[in-house]
């Protein structure tokens, strides 16, 4: 936990020591920086973080950016797998081009990709007993496309209860989630499907949430409730950043979220003798220390116009 007091302002601000990077994101832009510091030309399939500054700062190193659809005119390149992970067919497509790949993607996701495939080998893809593989997350999201593709394209993907409709309950069911999702909402899905479940078909699920950020929701909601606000910073594609946020809003209604120090309003911070910075998982810590060391700024100028 890093303070800082400003006498000036009288306002304690207090940086949440378990907020930023995640463990995945830390060893995917260390492999980044280490490839670009060798002076090679290194591309990224998607933005590696969804954080538009931290993508910037890499992009400024020379670390390009790219989708799935210029990954099919590459040749002899070397190529970044964020954490996020990918569907088996961008591994084909890279042997293909002569594509040199640095694997960055998250082992909590790769173990899941693995549990997936795994099920999905266990049975022929028309055979009567094979269960409906199910996965609670976000349709597109990147990790889940990389999940989908363990399946060759036969998962059900569901995001809340109303996905549910999508499954046959006369048919076995195998449920897995998204790595980043909430442990309640995973446990909302299970009781509904058990609820719904023809007597006597087989439902297995298996918690694959990564511990390292479900575990920091009941941290961020004492941290934000301790405050008198909550400076939340996020990327706007930041799936998890906006879970996090509804979170800490939820104790603490004098929640903002914000991208970047550019977007801090002064009203936000009146009469507040102590402020909370905190982040997702994909919000860097140097992005957190910007909005800190503004604060004053926001405090005096707004003291100024009183």
């Amino acid at each position: 936990t890093e303070r800082v007091h400003f006498i000036y302002v009288m306002a304690d601000i207090e940086i949440d020591k378990e907020s930023g990077f995640c463990f995945g994101v830390v060893t995917a832009i260390r492999k980044a920086e280490e490839e670009l510091e060798s002076g090679a030309v290194l591309y990224c399939l998607g933005d590696i973080v969804h954080n538009s500054d931290e993508v910037e700062r890499l992009r400024r190193k020379g670390l390009r950016t790219i989708t799935h659809e210029e990954l099919g005119r590459l040749r002899s390149a070397k190529v970044l797998l964020r954490a996020h992970g990918e569907p088996p067919s961008t591994y084909r497509l890279a042997q293909a081009n002569d594509i040199d790949i640095i694997d960055a993607t998250c082992p909590v996701v790769l173990k899941l990709q693995q549990r997936i495939k795994a099920k999905a080998d266990e049975y022929a893809p028309d055979d009567p007993a094979a269960p409906q593989i199910v996965i609670y997350g976000k349709n597109g999201h990147a990790e889940v496309n990389g999940l989908v593709g363990q399946t060759d394209g036969r998962a059900i993907v569901v995001e809340d209860i109303a996905g549910l409709d999508k499954i046959d309950y006369s048919r076995p069911v195998a449920l897995y989630s998204q790595t980043t999702k909430s442990l309640e909402g995973f446990n909302a899905i299970i009781a509904e499907i058990c609820r719904r479940m023809v007597s006597g078909v087989d439902f297995t699920y298996c918690d694959t949430i990564c511990r390292q950020v479900a575990n920091r929701v009941e941290h961020l909601r004492a941290f934000a409730a301790g405050k008198d606000v909550i400076l939340f910073v996020a990327g706007t594609k930041s799936s998890n950043g906006k879970v996090l946020y509804e979170h800490c809003r939820a104790v603490n209604p004098r929640t903002h979220i914000l991208a970047n120090e550019v977007e801090l309003k002064p009203e936000w911070l009146d009469g507040a003798d102590t402020i909370g910075i905190c982040g997702a998982t994909s919000t860097p810590r140097w992005l957190m220390e910007k909005v800190r060391d503004t604060i004053p700024w926001c405090l005096a100028s707004s003291s100024e116009n009183v």
